[in-house]
């Protein structure tokens, strides 16, 4: 019996249980989108660290023989992404994995978080953000933000406008490395918000949406849920950051017109039947 008739992406990232973010975004989001969401934890949060106390259990030590189960099913995905990592040894897992559980039809997604308006997060160290750039190699598709982009590619960051020229060099430097498609995203931009869209063989276009409200937990992951989704069902790229993109600002919306509170992300779960399954 096989149990791989179904498309299939494994999500690589952390779990909280409230506050909304990680896999507790994924898992609903890439389901709803057509695709089997299969988590690997990498760590369970009571709710996520934006808050002031939570409960925190690594599940580093785990990961390995819950990759070796999988191995033993004979299980094969049209995807794999990761997320936020804290250790050396979290990377070494994924990459491992990766190459395990790679195939011709796999698509590899990473989201290299490591931080935020120029602040790298201060569990990342120096060493954890090299090993970052070994696990950035690996992706097909990279969705750094803006402050993320900067530090794979040695660049200083700046607080004003950002000329194209500059994005096309930062992107040219990653996609060398070895991903398809790169999209920067967060790039501010007067009364807008820019994403950067790069991939070998193809012209850079720079697709934008409108600010609204406040930045709030979880919507990098929710763009990269719809991000990895759409690249298992081969959904062109543009396309997809276009529907990435509105989905966001449309959750953001919806969260100011519910006074949901900055830490408890965006209320998607209102307005998922929106979202194109293409």
């Amino acid at each position: 019996m096989s149990h791989n008739n179904q498309k299939k992406i494994a999500v690589i990232n952390d779990l909280s249980g409230f506050g909304r973010c990680s896999l507790s975004v994924a898992m609903p989001i890439i389901s709803y989108m057509g695709v089997q969401c299969c988590p690997v934890p990498t760590s369970i949060f009571s709710n996520h660290t934006g808050y002031e106390d939570y409960f925190f259990d690594d599940y580093t030590d785990r990961m390995e023989e819950y990759m070796s189960k999988w191995l033993k099913l004979g299980l094969k995905f049209e995807g794999i992404t990761s997320g936020f990592l804290g250790s050396k040894r979290q990377i070494e897992l994924v990459i491992r994995f990766i190459e395990e559980f790679r195939s011709d039809r796999t698509r590899v997604i990473v989201d290299p978080v490591m931080g935020d308006h120029g602040r790298i997060y201060p569990t990342y160290t120096e060493e954890l953000c090299r090993e970052m750039e070994r696990l950035a190699a690996c992706a097909d598709i990279l969705t750094p933000n803006l402050t993320e982009c900067c530090k794979l590619t040695q660049t200083p960051y700046k607080t004003g406008d950002w000329h194209e020229e500059e994005l096309a060099l930062m992107a040219e430097s990653l996609l060398a490395r070895g991903p398809e498609k790169v999209v920067i995203t967060g790039i501010p931009q007067e009364k807008f918000l820019v994403n950067y869209v790069a991939e070998k063989g193809k012209k850079a276009r720079l697709v934008s949406t409108c600010k609204v409200g406040t930045e709030r937990s979880g919507t990098g992951d929710v763009f990269a849920s719809v991000i990895a989704a759409d690249a298992v069902k081969g959904v062109d790229f543009e396309r997809s950051v276009q529907k990435a993109s509105a989905f966001v600002r449309d959750c953001i919306l919806k969260s100011v017109e519910l006074d949901i509170p900055l830490t408890d992300g965006v209320c998607f779960e209102e307005i998922l039947y929106t979202l194109e399954r293409d």
